[in-house]
């Protein structure tokens, strides 16, 4: 079997890096002073969709330090230890930012929710007040981030291709996830206002409580296909089928595996019958060829591997090129 790498990171992917390095750093500094401000408000207006939210933006702050642990950990080049490098630190970090959403978002929501529920919130005017104005600029601001990332994304190729980085879709999830979760806070505050029936605002908290599970549990089985070994995109998968079974040396395709290692990386291993009559010079030659093509092909072919069969010579005089249905003699 002979392999072949491909070459370190271009100066795009470099820059790419860098463009999501500022999208996750405009996120996290969102966060965290709308964090403060919800925590603050929340426990002065004694509201249960207020800290609900307080708690979401505590949860989103630290998953962006996760997620700029996975821009920095992932570009390390491999080594001997990490043959194929550490591209999947990417999704290990988004796994974790998921579990941080469903464990300090989700289930602090839910408790907030249920237990507004029990007890019931008193809240007075000035409260009322002073929640509503810190919801109005998390919603500015979320908002802003929101927009940031969404730029990001329309810049590298739409939704298909943009969302294909772990660490930009878990941001903009956050973000997305964030504007949706203050305007239900809001709602759930000024019906709680109007009505006085605490169980509108200890609603919004369940709300929220449900959207961030949802998002949790969508953001960690991407993250966990991922980690286990999720196949190359079938577009790229049928691009490399159809590659070998167009080259004449070929005689048949008996397998083709591939695996994403990281983000713009894959692994392709491919079993392949070559044409009787080839001397070892000319199928060394063949195969730094079919691998060259492979890697031109597929720009996310980062380990090429090829192994040759050997039929017996039964086999050999029903397969296609001795029969004449293909090219070969």
């Amino acid at each position: 079997m002979s392999r072949t790498t491909k070459a370190p990171k271009t100066t795009e992917e470099q820059e790419t890096d860098h463009r999501t390095r500022v999208t996750v750093l405009v996120a996290l500094a969102a966060n965290l002073v709308i964090a403060i401000a919800k925590t603050v408000g929340g426990l002065i207006a004694h509201s249960p969709a207020l800290l609900s939210e307080a708690a979401h933006s505590v949860a989103d702050s630290l998953n962006e330090v996760f997620l700029l642990a996975a821009l920095r950990r992932s570009r390390r080049p491999a080594d001997a230890r990490h043959p194929f490098g550490y591209g999947k630190e990417r999704f290990f970090w988004s796994l974790l930012a998921a579990v941080g959403i469903f464990v300090m978002g989700g289930c602090f929501s839910f408790f907030q929710g249920i237990e507004a529920l029990r007890n019931g919130a008193e809240e007075t005017f000035g409260g009322y007040v002073a929640g509503m104005i810190v919801l109005g600029v998390a919603f500015v601001a979320e908002g802003l981030s929101l927009v940031r990332a969404l730029h990001q994304v329309h810049r590298q190729g739409g939704l298909a291709s943009g969302l294909r980085d772990p660490a930009l879709r878990t941001v903009v999830a956050e973000d997305a996830t964030a504007v949706l979760g203050v305007t239900l806070a809001l709602a759930g505050m000024a019906l709680h206002m109007v009505t006085g029936q605490v169980a509108w605002e200890a609603s919004a908290s369940l709300a929220i409580g449900a959207l961030l599970v949802f998002v949790a549990y969508r953001l960690g089985r991407d993250a966990r296909d991922q980690l286990i070994g999720e196949a190359a995109d079938p577009e790229a998968d049928a691009r490399i089928r159809a590659l070998l079974a167009a080259q004449p040396e070929i005689d048949s395709v008996e397998a083709l595996f591939t695996m994403k290692t990281g983000l713009e990386t894959a692994l392709v291993a491919a079993r392949v019958d070559l044409v009787p009559g080839l001397d070892s010079e000319e199928v060394e030659e063949v195969a730094v060829r079919i691998k060259r093509s492979i890697n031109h092909t597929v720009a996310e072919a980062d380990q090429i591997f090829l192994d040759v069969t050997e039929r017996s010579a039964r086999e050999a005089q029903g397969s296609p090129a001795a029969t004449g249905e293909r090219g070969g003699a």
